[in-house]
């Protein structure tokens, strides 16, 4: 009896076990579900936006102070609306030998002003776009993947401010 009764005592531990285990999984399972977060839908541009162009756009490379490469996307941007914008920020896809997305960065847009022997990089804040006007711009990349096909990246307007 007692050989009888060793068999029956380990198949007593797994029930616990199992019971434990299918909790553990009906928990994360819920908790999946319920923090799952719904995909984005791509956002709209601003209205505003149409009213925008970017032209000419080129792209070049400089090694910093450190020794880093940082590369810039320079060119022209228009305002071909009636109101005074403010703020840009443009949202830069860059792809890889694929055509699969290597990289994507939202920056904000920057004027060239030349008050000095090189072109400075400004704010749009502090040198604001006029209705009409056309001014050279510069996106700056602190760091562009290896994967990088060395296309030119797809450019989208996120964000405008004006007024």
């Amino acid at each position: 009896m007692e050989h009888g009764s060793a068999t029956a005592e380990p198949e007593s531990n797994w029930k616990p076990i199992l019971i434990g285990v299918a909790a553990v999984v009906a928990v994360v399972g819920i908790a999946a579900v319920l923090l799952r977060t719904p995909p984005k839908a791509p956002a709209a541009p601003p209205p505003y936006a149409a009213s925008i162009k970017f032209s000419d756009a080129k792209m070049s490379a400089a090694a910093n102070f450190v020794g880093a490469t940082v590369t810039y996307l320079d060119g022209t941007i228009s305002n071909l609306g009636d109101k005074t914008v403010t703020h840009a920020v443009v949202q830069v896809n860059f792809k890889n030998s694929l055509g699969e997305l290597a990289q994507s960065e939202e920056v904000p847009v920057h004027v060239l002003k030349t008050g000095g022997p090189y072109p400075e990089a400004v704010d749009l804040a502090a040198s604001p776009l006029a209705a009409g006007q056309s001014q050279p711009f510069r996106l700056t990349f602190e760091h562009v993947t290896a994967d990088w096909n060395h296309e030119f990246p797809e450019m989208t307007l996120r964000e405008v401010a004006t007024k």
